[in-house]
């Protein structure tokens, strides 16, 4: 049985701060139409419809130009909702992350490529996806393709997975900042270390920190997670909103995104920061 989850704010603040041109949110997803692209029966969640107009409305209110589309768990390994965005949205401002199993052979990836496909998400959270026991051998076929692994792992998992991950050899992304939430150890958990060192190792990671939170807007109890995650990676370290913010449990829970960027601004307060999270090192990730 799927649970239902509330959808996106019907409106957006404007941040106190101007992003650079190009900024990127660099974790957005898009559901539906549903009449087009059915839900997959595997799902745990079932939320209302995110389009992309809609999603658009809150790039401009926010200042964002470049986007990547991350495939969402209640698709499984149909990624057509996914690549039709870029499509949509445009190969010069979007590229997708998507979802697959071992049926997936290199010529299937090389055609989901040339549709701006650039990386494989791994989602031990809401499942439906890649098995986390297929990491090391799908990362030698990332590898050939020049594509990365992002994860998205419960902090104890990410803990154990550690000498695996450091050994993967294509580039690892680590979603919504390590699964670790602020009011449970926050920069001491033994998992936030160990993201640390991934980090400190090549590793990059999303900073979307609303997850992560324990007290809620605006925040900042995640700031310090934050901070020691661009002080480890400067150069590695990106952002994403993860618009519409599924698989919370009421409408109040629901970040503006308005905010999060004042977060991420409250984060990284110099403009050389600023650019190099938002901007420069998306365009080296992604290929923008």
């Amino acid at each position: 049985m799927t649970r239902p989850c509330p959808g996106a704010r019907a409106t957006t603040s404007r941040p106190r701060w101007q992003p650079p041109p190009g900024a990127t949110d660099c974790h957005m997803h898009v559901f539906g139409p549903y009449d087009r692209y059915p839900l997959s029966p595997g799902r745990s969640y079932t939320p209302p419809e995110a389009s992309l107009a809609a999603y658009r409305a809150m790039c401009a209110t926010i200042g964002i130009e470049r986007t990547v589309v991350v495939q969402p768990s209640i698709y499984g390994t149909e990624n057509d909702v996914s690549l039709d965005a870029v499509a949509a949205l445009g190969p010069d401002r979007a590229r997708a992350v998507v979802v697959v199993d071992d049926s997936f052979d290199l010529s299937k990836l090389r055609a989901m490529a040339d549709r701006g496909a650039c990386g494989v998400r791994f989602n031990a959270v809401s499942g439906n996806g890649t098995s986390l026991a297929q990491l090391a051998a799908l990362g030698d076929r990332l590898a050939e393709l020049g594509w990365h692994l992002q994860l998205y792992a419960h902090p104890a998992e990410m803990l154990t997975l550690e000498p695996v991950l450091a050994a993967l050899p294509c580039p690892l992304v680590i979603d919504h900042m390590g699964g670790v939430k602020a009011g449970k150890g926050g920069i001491d958990d033994p998992a936030f270390r160990a993201l640390i060192r991934l980090l400190e190792g090549g590793a990059w990671a999303k900073l979307c920190g609303y997850r992560s939170s324990s007290a809620g807007a605006p925040y900042a109890d995640v700031a310090a997670m934050a901070r020691a995650m661009i002080a480890a990676a400067p150069d590695r370290c990106v952002w994403g909103t993860d618009w519409p913010h599924p698989s919370l449990a009421a409408p109040e829970d629901v970040p503006d995104d308005g905010v999060l960027m004042d977060a991420l601004g409250d984060w990284a307060p110099s403009a050389a920061q600023r650019q190099a999270i938002l901007v420069d090192n998306p365009a080296r990730l992604y290929g923008f």
